[in-house]
C-alpha cells in the first residue's frame, strides 16, 4: 500500500482512487477514519500535481513563447522540488528511516502526510494560476508578468518562491525581445515588442515599467531601427551596445528603480552620440529657420512676391477661355514658388526645394470674389455654430478651394519633425498668408482710391463734381469709403502687427534661445549657461529646468510642440469663437475691394457715366445713392464684426480661453522626469508661465485695438446715426 501511495503521488493513477481524490468505497472499512483521511488528503495533492503536470504539457505548445516559458519553468522547479521530495521520502521509507518508519517495521500515514503537508498550498495556488492561463485563448506579456507578479505578493513563502520564479523567467524572456528592439533596433516576426512604426504594442509593457521608460524605449528603439534601416554611414558603435546589453543583464522591470536607471542612462548615451553624428544642432537650426521664413512668413519679401504671383496665376487664367489650359494645378502653383523667389532673399535657399504647394480637391478655375451679401456671426451665440476649423483659411489665398502647403522631411530630420507639426505649421501659412493677402488688397484699394481723387481734382477743383443736388451726396458717398478702407486697414495693421511681431517674432526668438542658438550647446548636445540677454519670463523656467542635461529629441519635440502650441494660440486659432469672427472680417474686406474694382477703381462713378448723359425717365444721382447703399452695407457688418471681435477678445482673457486643443499625451505631461536626479522639463500648455506668456500676448493685441478708446467706451453704432457716422466721420 505504501509503493501505491508514492506511486500516486508521483503523478501516476491508482486503482485506490478511480475518480477524483476519493477513496474506493470497498475499501474505506478496513481503514480507520484517521487513516482514510491522510489517505484521501495525499490523494488530493497528488491529483493537483497531475492536474498542473497536464495543463504544463498543453501550455508548453502554446504559440506564445511567454506562455510556453510558464509551463517550462513551472515543470521544473515541480522537478526539482516536489519529485525531488517524492523520491527522498520513498528513499528514506525504504532504508527504515526512524522518522518516517515506526519500530523498523510500520509507516503512519499522518508521517507522509506531513512531509506533503508543505505542498497543499503551493498546489492549489498553482492549479489556480494553469487554469486562469487556460482560460484565455492568448496572454500578451505585459499581462502575464502583472499577473505573475501580483500573485506572488503573498505570505505562503513557498507559493512566492514559486510565482517569483515564473515571473523572473518570463521577464528574462521579455527582456531578450527588449534588448533586441533597444539595442539592435530589431523586431521579433511573433509577438513584437512594437509595430512597424516603432510605437510600442499595446500590452507588451507591464505595468511596472514607468511611463518614462516606456518613452525612452520606443524612442531609442525607434532611432536605432530608424538608422538600420536607412543604413546611415554611421552605426551605432558595438562598444556602446555592448555596454548597454550588460547592464539591461542587470536588472529586470521588477525593481522598477533599477531598471528606470538603466533605460534612462542607455537613452542618455544614444540621444549623445545621435546629437553628435546623426541630427546635429545646425540640422535642427536650418530646419527651424526654414519653417519660421517660409511657413510663417517671416521671409518678408518672399511673402508678399509669392501673393502676388498667385493673384497674377488667377488672372491668367481667368483671361482664358474654359478649357484645360485655363485650369490650376499642382504644378502652375509650385512654378509660381520659384517665380516668387526671384529677386528676393529665397532665390538661393536651398531649403525652398523642400516646399511643396498641393490641392487636395484637385485642379481648379479660379474664381473673382463674390459680391453678394453674406450672413455673418456677430454674437457669441451665432458664432458657436459658425464653421471654426482653423483649415477653412486655407481656401482664402485662392478664393476658391482649398490650398496647402508642404515640406519635405527625410531621415534624419523626421526624429525632430512629426506630421502633426506640419500640419501645424501647414495651419499657421494658411491663417498668416490669408491675413497678409487681405492687408496687401486693402493697401491696393486706398492706392487706388488716392489715384482715383488725384485725377477727379484735376477737373473738379475742391469739389466732387456734379450737379448741385448731387454734389452733397457723392461728398458723402466719397467720405464714407474713404472711413471704410480707413478701418479695414487699421484693423488689418493692428491684426497683422500683433501677429508678425508680438507673437511670430517673439515666439521664434523664445524657440531659439530655448534650442541653444544664443547660449550655444556643447557638443554633447548640453545646454550651457545663459548669456548676456534675458530670456522672456515664460521661457525661463524651462530654459534653467533644462541647464545642465543632455538635449534628446524628444525634449526637442517637446519645446517645439509648445512653441507651435504658443503661436496656435497667440494666433487666436484656439478660440473658435474669435476665429469665426476673423474669417468674416477678411471676407467683408475682400467684398469691398472687389466691389471698388468692379467700380473702376473709384467709389463715386465717373462723372459722364451718371444721370446727365442718360435718357427717359432715371434720375440723376441713382447711381450714387445704388453705390452708397453697398458701401453703408459693407460699413455696417464691417463695424458689428469688429466690435463683437473686440468685445469676445476682452472676455476670452477673463476666461482663460486661450487653451491649446488636439495634442498628444506626450505633450501635456513633464518630460524626463523621472530618476537618477534626471530634471523635470515642463512641456504642459496647464503650466501658469505658459498660459501667462500668451495672455501677455492677448493683452497686447487688446491695446493695439482699443489705443484710442474707441471700443472700450461701448460705442456702437446705430444704422440712423447717418452715413457719416457709420464711415467714423461723425
Amino acid at each position: 500500500m505504501i509503493s501505491e501511495i508514492f506511486l500516486l503521488l508521483s503523478g501516476h493513477e491508482s486503482s485506490l482512487f478511480p475518480s477524483g481524490p476519493i477513496l474506493l468505497p470497498q475499501f474505506a472499512p478496513l481503514l480507520h477514519p484517521g487513516e482514510q483521511q491522510c489517505l484521501e488528503s495525499l490523494a488530493q495533492i497528488a491529483f493537483r500535481y497531475r492536474h498542473i503536470l497536464a495543463s504544463c504539457n498543453s501550455l508548453s505548445r502554446s504559440s506564445s513563447r511567454y506562455v510556453a516559458t510558464v509551463a517550462a519553468s513551472l515543470t521544473h522547479i515541480l522537478k526539482k522540488d516536489y519529485q525531488t521530495l517524492v523520491v527522498e521520502t520513498e528513499s528514506s521509507v525504504v532504508l527504515g528511516n526512524a522518522d518516517l518508519v515506526a519500530s523498523a517495521s510500520f509507516v503512519p500515514l499522518s508521517s507522509i502526510r506531513a512531509v506533503f503537508a508543505e505542498w497543499d498550498a503551493p498546489f492549489a495556488a498553482l492549479v489556480a494560476l494553469v487554469e486562469q492561463l487556460e482560460s484565455q485563448p492568448s496572454w500578451k506579456p505585459g499581462p502575464l508578468i502583472d499577473l505573475l507578479l501580483a500573485r506572488s505578493h503573498t505570505g505562503v513563502h513557498r507559493i512566492s518562491e514559486i510565482l517569483s520564479s515564473l515571473a523572473v523567467a518570463v521577464q528574462r524572456v521579455w527582456r531578450t525581445q527588449l534588448t533586441a528592439f533597444v539595442i539592435h533596433g530589431s523586431l521579433s516576426p511573433e509577438d513584437p515588442i512594437a509595430s512597424e512604426t516603432y510605437a510600442l504594442e499595446d500590452g507588451f509593457m507591464p505595468s511596472c515599467v514607468s511611463d518614462q521608460s516606456k518613452d525612452s524605449i520606443a524612442y531609442v528603439g525607434r532611432a536605432i531601427a530608424t538608422i538600420k534601416a536607412a543604413q546611415w554611414q554611421t552605426q551605432l558603435p558595438r562598444s556602446l551596445a555592448s555596454e548597454h546589453t550588460t547592464l539591461l543583464q542587470d536588472v529586470l522591470p521588477e525593481d522598477q528603480h533599477a531598471f528606470d536607471r538603466v533605460i534612462l542612462q542607455i537613452r542618455t548615451n544614444v540621444s549623445e552620440w545621435l546629437w553628435l553624428n546623426v541630427l546635429t544642432q545646425k540640422d535642427v537650426e536650418v530646419a527651424v529657420d526654414s519653417l519660421g521664413n517660409y511657413f510663417l512668413l517671416r521671409n518678408g519679401e518672399f511673402a508678399q512676391s509669392l501673393i502676388r504671383e498667385i493673384e497674377r496665376l488667377k488672372l491668367s487664367r481667368l483671361t482664358m477661355r474654359s478649357g484645360p489650359a485655363s485650369m490650376i494645378r499642382d504644378q502652375d502653383l509650385n512654378l509660381a514658388l520659384l517665380r516668387a523667389s526671384l529677386g528676393t532673399t529665397a532665390q538661393h535657399d536651398p531649403t525652398l526645394s523642400l516646399l511643396r504647394f498641393s490641392l487636395p480637391a484637385g485642379p481648379l478655375r479660379p474664381l473673382l470674389p463674390s459680391l453678394t451679401q453674406t450672413e455673418y456671426p456677430t454674437s457669441p451665440s451665432i458664432s458657436a455654430t459658425f464653421p471654426t476649423n482653423p483649415s477653412l483659411f486655407s481656401s482664402h489665398l485662392l478664393g476658391s478651394t482649398p490650398l496647402t502647403l508642404s515640406y519635405k522631411v527625410s531621415w534624419p530630420l523626421d526624429l525632430f519633425l512629426h506630421k502633426t507639426d506640419l500640419a501645424t505649421y501647414a495651419t499657421l501659412f494658411s491663417y498668416l498668408s490669408a491675413l497678409r493677402k487681405t492687408h496687401a488688397r486693402i493697401h491696393t484699394c486706398w492706392s487706388s482710391l488716392s489715384n482715383s481723387q488725384r485725377a477727379r481734382r484735376r477737373w473738379t477743383g475742391l469739389g466732387e463734381g456734379g450737379t448741385a443736388e448731387d454734389l452733397q451726396v457723392r461728398q458723402t458717398l466719397l467720405r464714407c469709403g474713404w472711413g471704410v478702407v480707413r478701418d479695414m486697414g487699421w484693423f488689418l495693421d493692428t491684426l497683422l502687427a500683433y501677429v508678425m511681431v508680438d507673437v511670430v517674432d517673439v515666439e521664434f526668438l523664445r524657440l531659439k534661445e530655448m534650442l541653444g542658438r544664443e547660449r550655444g550647446l556643447n557638443p554633447s548636445g548640453s545646454l550651457q549657461s545663459l548669456g548676456s540677454g534675458p530670456l522672456p519670463a515664460a521661457a525661463s523656467a524651462a530654459s534653467i529646468a533644462s541647464t545642465g542635461n543632455h538635449l534628446d529629441f524628444t525634449t526637442l519635440r517637446t519645446i517645439h510642440s509648445e512653441y507651435l502650441d504658443r503661436l496656435l494660440t497667440g494666433c487666436l486659432l484656439t478660440n473658435p469663437v474669435l476665429t469665426s469672427l476673423l474669417l468674416p472680417i477678411f471676407e467683408v474686406c475682400e467684398r469691398f475691394v472687389a466691389q471698388i474694382e468692379r467700380w473702376n477703381g473709384d467709389v463715386l462713378p465717373a462723372l459722364l457715366f451718371e444721370g446727365s448723359l442718360k435718357g427717359g425717365d432715371e434720375e440723376v444721382g441713382a447711381m450714387v445713392r445704388e453705390r452708397q447703399g453697398v458701401v453703408a452695407e459693407i460699413n455696417e457688418t464691417l463695424q458689428e464684426l469688429l466690435e463683437s471681435f473686440y468685445e469676445q477678445l476682452s472676455l476670452s482673457t477673463s476666461q482663460q480661453a486661450f487653451t491649446a486643443t488636439g495634442t498628444d499625451a506626450s505633450k501635456s505631461v513633464l518630460m524626463n522626469a523621472s530618476v537618477a536626479n534626471h530634471t523635470t522639463f515642463y512641456a504642459s500648455k496647464g503650466i501658469k508661465g505658459v498660459d501667462v506668456g500668451v495672455r501677455r500676448h492677448v493683452e497686447r493685441l487688446l491695446l493695439r485695438l482699443d489705443f484710442n478708446g474707441a471700443f472700450s467706451k461701448g460705442r456702437r453704432r446705430k444704422r440712423d446715426t447717418g452715413i457719416l457716422a457709420q464711415g467714423g466721420l461723425a
